[in-house]
C-alpha cells in the first residue's frame, strides 16, 4: 500500500499490540510490532498509543502490559497499561446488586498495580475495556484519580456513554473510544458529543466513526476535544486518516484532531518526543 502524503503531523491514540500468541485478543487480528509500525508509517502516523488485547477472564494483565512496554522501546509506540476489575459495568439492577458484594481477585488490578504503572516511565496512561474486563473497585479508581494519568476507555453499546459518565467521569482525563458508539451507533455518538459540554476532562477518539456528519459536528462544536484514533490493527491506519482528511473542516481543525489535541492530553506524543 502506498504511503499517504498529507502534510499533517499525525499521532494515534488507539492501537492494539499483542505481544505473543497467548495475548491475541478474543476479538481482533494478530499483528507483529514490525507490521504495526510499518502500517502506521504508511499512514504518516509518527507516534501511537498501544495497549494489549483482551485476556481470558481469570488472567492478569501484568505480563502482557510489561511485554507491550518492552516492545515499545525504540519504536514509535507509547504503552498504556490495560487494567481490569471485579465490578459489573452494566447499569441493570442485577449488575448493581452483584457489585454490592464484588471483591478483587488475584488477577484484578489493585491500587498498588496502578501506582506502580503510573510511576514506571514505560507507561503513559491506562486502558480500560469495562464490557470485557469489568470495572475497578473504588479503591483502585481512587488511585487512578490520584496519579492523574489519562485513561482510554472502550465504550459503545456494551458500555454506553451514559454508563461511562455515571462510573468514571470527573476523576481523571478520559478518552472515550469511537465517540462512544461502537459499533456504528449514531445516537450514542451524538450523546457523547453532547456530553462534552458538561465534562472538561472528556475527549473523543475517532476510531470506527465513519459518519462524516458526526465527525464534522464534533470538530466544529468541540475542536479541542477530538483525538485521532485508528483502531489498528482491526483497521489499517490509512483508513482512519483518510476519513479525517476528507472532512469539510478547516486545516486548523484537522491539525488539532491529528496531533495538537492529543499532545495536550498525553505530553509524550508531542513533537520532539519521537
Amino acid at each position: 500500500m502506498l504511503e499517504l502524503e498529507h502534510g499533517f503531523r499525525v499521532v494515534d491514540v488507539n492501537a492494539q499490540l499483542d505481544p505473543d500468541e497467548q495475548s491475541i485478543a478474543t476479538r481482533g487480528r494478530e499483528i507483529s510490532p514490525e507490521r504495526l509500525e510499518r502500517e502506521l508509517h504508511q499512514a504518516g502516523v509518527v507516534r501511537a498509543v498501544v495497549s494489549p488485547g483482551a485476556q481470558p477472564g481469570d488472567v492478569s494483565y501484568l505480563r502482557p502490559n510489561n511485554a507491550v512496554a518492552r516492545l515499545s522501546v525504540d519504536r514509535p509506540f507509547l504503552a498504556f497499561a490495560r487494567i481490569n476489575g471485579p465490578r459489573d459495568p452494566s447499569s441493570k439492577t442485577m449488575g448493581r446488586l452483584r457489585n454490592l458484594t464484588a471483591s478483587r481477585a488475584a488477577h484484578h488490578t489493585d491500587p498498588e498495580d496502578v501506582e506502580q504503572y503510573a510511576y514506571d516511565d514505560r507507561f503513559h496512561g491506562f486502558c480500560l475495556a469495562p464490557a470485557v474486563d469489568g470495572l475497578p473497585d473504588d479503591e483502585t479508581l481512587d488511585m487512578l484519580e490520584s496519579v492523574g494519568l489519562p485513561v482510554f476507555v472502550e465504550a459503545g453499546e456494551a458500555f454506553t456513554p451514559r454508563t461511562l459518565s455515571e462510573t468514571l467521569l470527573g476523576r481523571f482525563p478520559v478518552i472515550m473510544s469511537s465517540f462512544g458508539g461502537y459499533p456504528l451507533n449514531r445516537d450514542l455518538m451524538d450523546e457523547a458529543i453532547d456530553m462534552l459540554d458538561d465534562h472538561d476532562d472528556l475527549y473523543l477518539d475517532t476510531s470506527f466513526v465513519c459518519f462524516r456528519s458526526v465527525l464534522e459536528r464534533a470538530l466544529l462544536e468541540h475542536p479541542d476535544r477530538v483525538l485521532f484514533g485508528s483502531g489498528a490493527p482491526e483497521t489499517h491506519p490509512n483508513v482512519g486518516v483518510m476519513e479525517i482528511l476528507t472532512l469539510d473542516v478547516s486545516e486548523d481543525a484537522l491539525a488539532k484532531a491529528f496531533s495538537n489535541n492529543a499532545t495536550r492530553v498525553i505530553s509524550a506524543l508531542g513533537p520532539g518526543e519521537e
